[in-house]
């Protein structure tokens, strides 16, 4: 895999997190006005004391209209691709275009298949491998590659790493031995020149992934007494991750913020999965994030041995609201105040461009 010694454009990616679809199991046990038609990981606690992070659109994001404007904000703004989280279960359907997938936390990658304005912004799936939705043993793993993802990666919009589609795998030390020998042989007799497998902590070379990236990169996520940390901290913690060799280039990822609160506490839903509370960062300024963003575009021009020719950055998150790392218009920022200071980097980047 080659690197590139030159300046070019940036593309920049931002995971997509579906939690803001299906039925809210705790719905049923409420009454109060936050429950009503809830989807499945809004909480009391979320919709009541952290309402200024409800999307401009309100929490459900399940409707074909709401998708296409996400795929325009996010293309104005120079959101290059969608890493779409993919869960495993035993029940999930085979892949199609046409069709939106039972299950819910899927809702949103089958209406960006469908979506008018598709080509607008490019996608990639990030393999959401942990508990409890490992994939367990190589034969779940080798009908996950067949029956699912194959297809995807033969989609014209899937996002391409040396000329290859990239998957991201997060929990990389989960995957059965012989999964990715496999998965590189049947993506090349799908007419593939392969696949790019990404892998998320503490990947490498010899066990079949191609490069490493992170899915967020967080100091005190679990801690004994809850703290209030300046941005500061968690921007040297990503800013330390970053690091790849020649024959294994990293992707830089941004954890844009912090804060999960929401979700910590018996009112929370238990989407944390019950960890203890943690740090959250206060001082996450535009200005800030801008210096952060265009940190990691740095790290690129300085290291370009240690990266992918394709300079890509990684975006935690599109919309992982309920643990404070999001993009989209809320209530609270209906202006999209981070988004606007990722337009500003990628026209920036874009002007010095080679011909």
């Amino acid at each position: 895999m080659k690197s590139r010694s030159s300046p070019m454009s940036v593309r920049v990616g931002a995971y997509y997190f579906d939690g803001w679809s299906g039925i809210n199991c705790q719905a049923d046990d409420s009454n109060e006005p936050w429950s009503k038609n809830a989807p499945t990981h809004l909480s009391r606690k979320l919709a009541y004391d952290y309402s200024e992070r409800e999307p401009v659109w309100g929490w459900r994001n399940d409707e074909p209209a709401i998708m296409k404007k996400q795929l325009d904000l996010a293309a104005d703004h120079g959101i290059d691709f969608f890493a779409f989280c993919w869960y495993w279960n035993e029940e999930n359907e085979p892949y199609s275009a046409n069709s939106i997938a039972s299950d819910p936390k899927h809702t949103s990658l089958g209406l960006y298949l469908q979506a008018s304005n598709k080509k607008r912004v490019k996608f990639c799936l990030l393999i959401a491998n942990h508990a409890p939705l490992r994939i367990q043993g190589l034969d779940a793993w080798k009908t996950a590659i067949d029956v699912h993802w194959i297809p995807y990666l033969k989609d014209e919009q899937a996002v391409t790493v040396d000329s290859k589609p990239l998957i991201i795998i997060y929990d990389s030390s989960t995957v059965a031995a012989g999964a990715l020998d496999y998965f590189q042989k049947k993506a090349k007799a799908a007419g593939l020149l392969g696949v790019s497998v990404a892998g998320c902590c503490k990947a490498g070379p010899n066990e079949g992934f191609q490069l490493s990236a992170s899915y967020n990169t967080i100091p005190g996520y679990e801690t004994d007494i809850p703290e209030e940390k300046d941005y500061e901290v968690l921007i040297k913690a990503n800013k330390d991750s970053w690091s790849g060799e020649p024959n294994f280039p990293h992707i830089p990822t941004i954890t844009i913020a912090w804060d999960k609160r929401p979700w910590d506490g018996p009112q929370s839903g238990n989407f944390g999965g019950g960890s203890k509370p943690g740090w959250h960062y206060t001082n996450c300024t535009p200005q800030r994030f801008y210096d952060y963003v265009q940190s990691a575009i740095t790290w690129m021009d300085i290291h370009p041995q240690e990266t992918i020719e394709e300079r890509m950055v990684l975006l935690y998150a599109w919309n992982e609201n309920g643990e404070g790392g999001y993009l989209m218009p809320t209530k609270g920022d209906p202006d999209a105040k981070f988004l606007k200071e990722i337009k500003k980097i990628t026209e920036k980047q874009n002007q010095k461009t080679p011909l």
